[in-house]
């Protein structure tokens, strides 16, 4: 476990954090409301290795984070304008844009469905972490699944803890509600989980 100063993470810090990650291993990292558990989202086996961790159903996807917009092109067949918008005015933010998957996403992240869902961090050490990687990191809460998330380190199952090879202390985090979801493969997109963003908030921009 390692202090990471949640406004300026240390360079040195990030780095052994991308070593581990590049390396197929699996780092527990603060975002603005929760702490996640990060993979290399391209990387089949470190996909598999976060279900396992999390004791998560194989029919539940993952979604990912990405440094920014340009990344979309690895990961979605295609950036429809509804898309476009959301990511103008939410982006980097709490809100996750569910898109059709390419088909070398692994398997792992989109549970069968085709589709695959994609948020930019806000949160100083994610921001950095995903920019130096490179690569999309995977973002689902540090827990068991079907328990809550942990806004604290002293939250995190035991069990979790044991299964990574880095955790990120940044201390308590803001908590609260999780990212909106909405589907773009819609037309009108569909609200998947109302999150940070309310409707209301979210669809007047369309």
């Amino acid at each position: 476990m390692r202090l990471v100063d949640p406004a300026d993470p240390d360079p040195a810090l990030i780095a052994q954090a991308v070593r581990i990650i590049e390396g197929g291993g699996l780092v527990i990292f603060p975002t603005r409301t929760l702490y996640g558990i990060g993979g290399d989202a391209m990387n089949p086996e470190a996909v598999n290795r976060v279900f396992r961790v999390k004791q998560r159903p194989a029919n539940k996807p993952v979604s990912v984070l990405i440094n920014a917009r340009d990344d979309l092109a690895r990961l979605a067949v295609k950036i429809p304008t509804a898309a476009v918008r959301f990511m103008e005015t939410f982006w980097p933010g709490r809100l996750t844009i569910v898109f059709a998957a390419r088909p070398d996403v692994p398997s792992g992240l989109t549970a069968g469905t085709g589709k695959i869902g994609i948020r930019v961090p806000e949160h100083p050490v994610t921001v950095r972490l995903v920019a130096s990687l490179g690569t999309p990191l995977t973002a689902t809460s540090a827990n068991l699944s079907g328990h809550p998330g942990a806004d604290s380190i002293d939250q995190l199952p035991s069990e979790i803890i044991k299964r990574v090879d880095l955790v990120l202390d940044a201390g308590k985090l803001a908590g609260g509600a999780g990212s909106t979801v909405v589907d773009v493969t819609t037309d009108p997109p569909t609200m998947i989980r109302v999150g940070a963003i309310s409707r209301e908030v979210l669809f007047p921009i369309l």
